[in-house]
């Protein structure tokens, strides 16, 4: 509670009154089946303890946004406007993820008033930990607070996404605004209705990397979509495929029935296609079974389900499995030889790691980590490390240094949150 109460007090000395909420949203790891949520696919986050904290109070004036972590910058750390007319200024401008939240509001029939807002995060900015989902979570649950409306988590979420992408017009999916949301490790279908199901578990630590890499998502995923239509209308053309399988398969990549599929009666038809399309395809396939495999586990930790998954990997990345063998949790082994396996179908059958990211890996499993992929779109961007322990985590920290612009030690996080309100002070 540290942060909330220094929090409270900037909050008095910028405003000259106290906060009448408080709430936090979490950042996030893309945990599980990478790149699958443009194919209409589940993805599984994970939430972290690192969040984004905002308090707010009502006021008669114009309302006003200042951000704690860019004001320390040096940087442009104000916005003023009036709530009832919050157009977008563009340009990257900070107070457009506040700006963008009530003209959501609004279209959805909620009218907001002004007021008074501080927000400050330790989600390093541009890490690719989601620090724009959480900043757009935790200011819906604070406003709809203040405002005196109750929504649930999965409502902020779905806000969240349609401020982020419908109004700012950036081409996310919706993996972030639910991860940050419903927190722990969440497993969040990409179909309406969006549903959710969330595990809280110490089983595990992790560490989070920044790479320093930059890359852009919108060079990635336009690209991977073109590659997999290629190779879906290629199938189509085939006289020889079975009319069953015809049937799941559409162009659009978001409508083709990924998980009815089965991959030993598609792949005669596979190895006819270009090279690239075919590997897309397999990528989406594996990374699919593997992700329930491992959901399985995750709501099912039992013997039964362990050998199922270590059969799997001796099959499909015996070296995965080898990869996670430093620990004797065979529970936490398993699930690091998924995502091992999963990094190794981002990197070869999806073609998004990098050298660099690769020497990341490489010193991060020799640090003792149990699992590590990329997290996000790739070419850069974040990393993810499955540690036994938080002494593990340092280890790893320590090794990679040098190598990232950063990496912290972090556990599996609680979601959405009020730190304060009046009903419940």
């Amino acid at each position: 509670m540290k942060v909330v109460e220094s929090l409270i007090k900037l909050f008095k000395e910028k405003f000259n009154s106290e906060p009448e909420v408080v709430a936090s949203a979490p950042g996030r790891l893309d945990f599980l089946n990478t790149h699958q949520d443009y194919k209409g696919l589940p993805v599984v986050s994970v939430a972290i303890n690192k969040r984004t904290y905002i308090a707010v109070s009502a006021t008669s004036n114009h309302t006003r946004v200042v951000s704690v972590n860019l004001c320390r910058e040096n940087l442009p750390c104000v916005d003023t406007f009036d709530s009832r007319n919050p157009a977008l200024l563009g340009g990257g401008w900070f107070g457009d993820y506040v700006r963008s939240v009530l003209i959501t509001f609004k279209d959805h029939g909620l009218n907001p008033r002004n007021f008074n807002m501080l927000i400050y995060s330790d989600i390093p900015i541009a890490s690719g930990l989601a620090s724009s989902a959480a900043l757009q979570v935790s200011a819906i649950k604070a406003l709809s607070e203040l405002f005196g409306v109750k929504l649930e988590p999965h409502e902020i979420a779905e806000l969240a996404y349609r401020s982020e992408h419908d109004v700012m017009g950036i081409p996310c999916g919706r993996l972030d605004q639910y991860g940050s949301a419903m927190g722990g490790v969440s497993f969040i279908e990409t179909k309406p209705p969006y549903k959710t199901r969330t595990f809280m578990t110490t089983m595990f630590d992790l560490v989070a990397v920044n790479s320093g890499i930059k890359h852009s998502t919108g060079m990635i995923h336009p690209v991977r979509i073109r590659e997999l239509s290629q190779g879906i209308r290629e199938l189509m053309l085939n006289p020889h495929l079975p009319s069953k399988l015809r049937s799941l398969l559409s162009e659009d990549v978001y409508e083709t029935k990924w998980s009815q599929l089965n991959l030993d009666e598609l792949d005669p038809f596979l190895r006819e296609l270009n090279p690239v399309s075919r590997k897309r395809i397999l990528f989406t396939l594996k990374m699919h079974e593997s992700t329930m495999l491992a959901i399985d586990l995750i709501e099912n930790p039992s013997n039964r389900v362990v050998t199922r998954v270590e059969d799997f990997l001796v099959k499909e990345c015996v070296s995965c499995l080898e990869e996670a063998s430093k620990t004797d949790n065979n529970i936490l082994r398993a699930i690091g030889g998924i995502i091992n396996y999963q990094h190794i179908l981002l990197r070869d059958l999806y073609d998004v790691s990098t050298n660099e990211l690769e020497e990341i890996r490489r010193k991060a499993l020799t640090a003792g980590g149990v699992g590590v992929k990329i997290s996000g779109a790739g070419l850069g961007g974040a990393m993810l490390v499955l540690v036994e322990n938080r002494e593990t985590a340092i280890k790893v920290v320590k090794e990679i240094e040098g190598l990232s612009a950063g990496a912290w030690p972090v556990e599996v996080d609680e979601g959405v949150r009020l730190e304060k309100s009046k009903s419940i002070d």
